[in-house]
């Protein structure tokens, strides 16, 4: 098999093709979207490396495919192509995010206020990947408002369930290696 070139030049002048042959702009509200998820993807990788708990590395392993299922979902044209299934997102994927956001949480001390990011590395990185998802999260909902595309409601869900789950994830990171949170002084003091 030969090997592919890395580089084309098609993109050289700000264009570049979706998924199903369709050539837009690369500041394309599409690209916008899928792009902030594959920023995220990225981010969330680095906290993988942070991380050494093996059963929550799995976990964001299972994030980062249905992250990169999500961002082809984003990339297909559907006026062009029709998307293969194995881009949805599926109720049982946001089921499952479901299911560790409430194991997670019940084994976490009820909150007192509002929780500053940080505490150690690891919980830190998770709080710039919940903020990068957020981001993310309204990308796709900015997409959807342009009338390009219809976004599935079960991928605005899962979204929306990523963040949540990527910020009891910190707390527990913490709560692991017993480091205190620290909360919003409304005074700044």
């Amino acid at each position: 098999m030969k090997k592919s070139t890395i580089y084309t030049g098609t993109g050289d002048k700000g264009m570049t093709s979706l998924v199903g042959g369709v050539r837009v702009g690369k500041t394309h509200p599409r690209l916008e979207a899928y792009g902030t998820v594959d920023e995220l993807n990225a981010q969330v990788g680095l906290l993988i490396t942070a991380i050494s708990d093996e059963e929550n590395k799995t976990f964001l392993r299972f994030i980062q495919c249905k992250l990169f299922s999500l961002g082809a979902y984003l990339a297909t044209d559907s006026n062009a192509l029709t998307t293969t299934a194995d881009c949805m997102i599926e109720e049982k994927h946001i089921e499952r995010l479901e299911k560790a956001i409430d194991e997670i949480d019940h084994s976490l001390p009820p909150l007192k206020a509002f929780v500053l990011p940080g505490g150690t590395f690891a919980a830190a990185l998770c709080h710039v990947c919940r903020t990068v998802c957020r981001r993310a999260e309204r990308r796709i909902l900015a997409l959807e408002e342009t009338k390009v595309c219809e976004i599935d409601d079960k991928v605005k869900r899962f979204m929306n369930r990523l963040s949540d789950y990527l910020f009891v994830l910190s707390r527990k990171l913490n709560e692991l290696t017993h480091e205190r949170e620290f909360y919003w002084d409304k005074n700044c003091e």
